[in-house]
């Protein structure tokens, strides 16, 4: 089984414009991200794709593998797929650009499902204890069947707990995808579905399509930056060494 994984990386983000070559112990975050790939061991190729010559030009300096892509795609999922259209690839993985602290064990984990034919995507999972990180909108919640199959996701607490009488587990999504190379070039060829519009959730997609997504349970939190308070707690966390 062949498998690639794909590093979108775009510099326009609305809420931390540059945030991929934001510096994170003196390296760009894209290249803490290239590296952890890398050094996973698992991938034929590791590439970046990206629409701007600033992050081509940053990724080249530390030798990292770069396409450049159109600036018209909607998100992460269609720039990938434009790179991997006409690679030869079995499985494509989607690592987030800004999950710098992303290590082998998950990214082992969800090649490891594989294994199992029926499989065609899957994601992350970590348990969430805090009430304040469950109340949260920006941590999207997952409940799954008996399989570990997804059957929804939303911003909003689920499930919800309505009489407190039973043990509720919440888990906390985390976008690091593998994909079928065939599933994900039929996923970005499908139009919006509105529960993804609704919640400005990609992967509810594939749900509404009929398209399962294996859910994989994980110690790994890490921390997705998304604005330049998280990129401060993720200094504090290289300076604490406690990931």
């Amino acid at each position: 089984m062949k498998i690639i994984a794909v590093v979108p990386a775009r510099f326009a983000s609305t809420r931390f414009p540059g945030k991929a070559l934001a510096l994170l112990n003196n390296k760009p975050i894209i290249q803490h991200v290239y590296e952890a790939a890398i050094n996973a061991g698992i991938f034929s190729e590791v590439i970046i794709a990206t629409d701007d010559e600033r992050v081509r030009e940053a990724v080249s300096l530390f030798q990292g593998v770069v396409v450049m892509t159109s600036p018209h795609h909607k998100s992460g999922s269609d720039r990938i797929a434009e790179v991997i259209s006409k690679l030869d690839c079995d499985v494509v993985f989607n690592i987030q650009g800004d999950e710098p602290f992303i290590s082998k064990q998950p990214l082992a984990d969800l090649r490891d499902v594989f294994a199992d034919p029926t499989v065609q995507v899957a994601s992350l999972m970590h348990i969430m204890n805090e009430h304040s990180e469950i109340n949260d909108p920006g941590n999207v919640k997952v409940i799954c069947d008996r399989l570990g199959n997804a059957l929804y996701f939303s911003r909003s607490v689920i499930p919800y707990d309505r009489d407190g009488k039973f043990p509720v587990t919440y888990w906390k999504h985390i976008g690091v995808y593998a994909y079928l190379k065939k599933t994900l070039m039929r996923f970005v060829a499908t139009p919006q579905g509105i529960l993804e519009r609704i919640e400005s959730l990609e992967q509810l997609r594939l749900l509404e399509n009929g398209i399962q997504i294996r859910m994989v349970k994980t110690n790994y939190t890490g921390i997705g930056i998304d604005t330049p308070e998280d990129l401060e707690k993720a200094r504090e966390i290289l300076v604490a060494d406690i990931i």
